[in-house]
């Protein structure tokens, strides 16, 4: 299962401050399924977390739709867009979660 792989990983501390993050807002669930750990609020899809060999990826299902000020989203599909990171800072991945968390609620 990845979410075992990710906490074999040597980024497995920031994996775990991000999940961390992720489960301390009201209504995100985690499903841990073999190939990626997946969060969802109210039965919608927010997205995706794994480790990765720089650090660790979040994917947001509906990534095209946020507001990427930050221009920190890469990404060339239709709606899923990653924000890639290699250090821990809170106020830029909880600005992309609360935005997918109300994108969710529309």
């Amino acid at each position: 299962m990845q979410f075992d792989k990710d906490l074999l990983s040597e980024h497995k501390d920031l994996f775990l401050n991000v999940r961390a993050l992720l489960l301390s807002q009201n209504g995100i669930t985690e499903t841990k399924k073999e190939r990626i750990t997946t969060y969802s609020y109210n039965k919608k899809g927010v997205c995706h977390l794994r480790t990765m060999p720089y650090g660790v990826d979040i994917s947001f299902l509906k990534g095209i739709k946020l507001t990427d000020h930050f221009h920190l989203l890469i990404g060339t599909g239709k709606t899923l867009r990653v924000l890639p990171i290699k250090a821990y800072n809170q106020m830029i991945i909880k600005h992309f979660i609360n935005e997918a968390v109300e994108i969710n609620k529309l």
